[in-house]
């Protein structure tokens, strides 16, 4: 004899429901379903035959900006920049004229690198007044020698137009390490 019992488990909204089942020594193993597991990786085939739209790239970012917000070590800003310190300098905090020297890698929330500093083997230098609105608001935030990861919403990086091979309202991410300051008048 077994016992089953149903259990419902929710993520992000979607209810997926689970048979936990007990088995005696003597009883044999559950039948196999014809159903994926939930606990099974999403493939392909999956997404092909689910009825509903995929999610745009603007509704994607803003579920992965509104999971990440709960994470306890992401700090979100009054215009929706979210930010995350993973090392702390103490050097000095640059100003909206300054020109800043960094290390960085850029993602989209999929993990795909669309740009790195890093890649290409030398730091990036630029004025802080002269790049996203997401960046000049992170940059002056940090202290030379901090490294944090910037969570981006399009309307704080390159909106509804896009740019390159960032395509409209992308959420981006990039890992940044404040390596030197210049003052400019």
């Amino acid at each position: 004899m077994s016992a089953a019992r149903q259990v419902a488990v929710s993520i992000t909204g979607v209810v997926l429901f689970a048979v936990a089942t007990a088995c005696t020594p003597d009883a044999p193993p559950p039948a196999q379903s014809a159903e994926p597991s939930p606990d099974a990786a999403p493939t392909s085939t999956d997404a092909a035959a689910s009825a509903e739209p995929e999610a745009t790239p603007l509704e994607a970012g803003q579920a992965f900006l509104a999971e990440n917000a709960l994470r306890a070590n992401v700090v979100t800003t009054a215009s929706g920049l979210q930010y995350e310190v993973l090392a702390s300098g103490d050097g000095a905090a640059p100003g909206p004229r300054d020109i800043v020297t960094t290390h960085y890698v850029g993602t989209f929330i999929d993990g795909r690198v669309f740009d790195s500093s890093i890649e290409r083997g030398a730091p990036a230098a630029f004025p802080v007044d002269r790049v996203i609105s997401g960046w000049t608001e992170g940059l002056q935030l940090m202290k030379v020698g901090d490294k944090w990861k910037l969570y981006v919403p399009p309307e704080l990086a390159y909106g509804e137009q896009g740019t390159g091979g960032i395509g409209p309202d992308e959420t981006l991410i990039f890992e940044v390490e404040l390596l030197d300051v210049q003052r400019r008048g």
